[in-house]
């Protein structure tokens, strides 16, 4: 199995992450297109209500001196969907941890597009046309589990073996705050502050990043 590569490394400030938007679509191959169609039509028969739309595509991306600048294009949404090749969509993933340091996990939605009945860490979701992917760590953060974090670094830029590309955000959350969860998870849970210690759903992909991320190296 092919491992993640880690496109850039931060740590940067939120507001040390530019984004330019081109204002041309990502045109696909024509057999991306088709494969799209089939897995809208395939979440449309399970009754899911995702649905098709625009999101952002990597283009480039450079890092001068203490800032990550991002060229991104706007990209059909179903095109993340594409098995083996998500033509570099991009994606916020926003790692988040209690005031001591608990992790919040939560089960994704049997109806969800995207890793269905698996747990994840924190929040996450594609970037909007015009958005910077620091602020997607944000947003979905308070979409999902309706909660602000004290404090918000973007960690690193990393492109997945299936060629869709994450912006990993690390977010403490202010002590005593309480969290909502919405529609798109149907358990969470606050899973100990020491990674050997987590429950056996915690799959070993998660772990691994968890790590990385306590040793700096993501």
């Amino acid at each position: 199995m092919r491992s993640p590569t880690i496109l850039a490394r931060g740590p940067w400030p939120v507001e040390h992450v530019r984004a330019q938007w081109r204002d041309e679509h990502y045109e696909p191959p024509v057999e991306h297109a088709d494969a799209a169609d089939a897995a809208i039509a395939a979440l449309q028969d399970r009754g899911s209500p995702s649905h098709d739309g625009l999101s952002g595509r990597l283009v480039a991306h450079a890092q001068q001196g203490d800032r990550l600048m991002l060229e991104i294009q706007p990209v059909r949404w179903a095109l993340r969907l594409v098995a083996g090749d998500a033509s570099h969509s991009m994606a916020g993933l926003t790692v988040t941890r209690s005031a001591d340091g608990r992790w919040l996990a939560g089960r994704r939605a049997a109806w969800l597009s995207s890793w269905p009945g698996r747990w994840a860490l924190g929040a996450g979701g594609a970037v909007d046309v015009g958005e910077s992917p620091a602020h997607t760590l944000t947003r979905e953060l308070d979409e999902e589990w309706s909660v602000q974090p004290e404090r918000l670094t973007v960690e690193a830029l990393v492109c997945l073996p299936h060629q869709l590309v994450m912006v990993v955000g690390l977010a403490w959350l202010p002590d005593g705050a309480e969290i909502q969860m919405d529609d798109e998870h149907d358990d969470y849970a606050w899973w100990p502050a020491d990674i050997a210690a987590w429950p056996e759903e915690a799959d070993e992909p998660l772990r691994r990043m968890a790590t990385l991320l306590v040793a700096g190296n993501l």
